[in-house]
């Protein structure tokens, strides 16, 4: 009996020992340090689909479609008053509104870096501090009207097409003269 507990107490010790040892050379590699800048550390706010209507000379010109990726700071987020998704989109819209001059007919034009450091800028300027590392393009598109038009009426050519095609197998067989 003696024999079991001396070798239990052996076992423990070891075990204790081993523990001891791999977490001290665990922290002298290093293991502990804060992640880089942008490597990790940051938490990830996605938007969902932001349809902006793009008006010109008092009518709809077509829509801006978006999904961004936003890179925000977890402490200063959790700060925050109001829902980011909330702010991150009013931003959106105030950028496009306030910058009639962007075109989007043209797609030669679109600087990509410049919208969406803007957009980073603002977010930042208006909270007052570094939230938004970077903005992430995740879906960009661009509806004119005419196109929309065109959609709306192939779809309901296509489901005009369906309807009739799906009525014809229940239509009954010609009736049989009467005798």
């Amino acid at each position: 009996m003696i024999k079991f507990i001396a070798a239990a107490l052996w076992i423990c010790a070891v075990t204790l020992g081993a523990v001891f040892y791999s977490f001290q050379a665990a922290g002298q590699r290093g293991v502990g340090e804060p992640p880089k800048p942008m490597l990790g550390g940051l938490d990830y706010v996605k938007s969902d689909m932001i349809s902006v209507p793009l008006l010109r000379d008092g009518k709809i010109d077509g829509y801006f479609l978006t999904k961004l990726v936003y890179t925000v700071e977890p402490a200063e987020i959790k700060k925050l008053s109001i829902p980011a998704q909330a702010l991150m989109t009013d931003q959106v819209y105030s950028y496009l509104y306030t910058n009639p001059q962007i075109d989007f007919t043209k797609k030669e034009s679109i600087d990509l870096d410049a919208f969406r450091n803007s957009i980073r800028d603002t977010i930042n300027t208006r909270v007052g501090v570094d939230l938004v590392h970077d903005v992430l393009v995740d879906q960009v598109n661009f509806l004119s009207k005419d196109e929309i038009r065109d959609n709306a009426l192939r779809r309901r050519k296509d489901s005009g097409e369906t309807a009739e095609a799906m009525t014809k197998p229940f239509q009954s067989a010609p009736a049989a003269p009467a005798h």
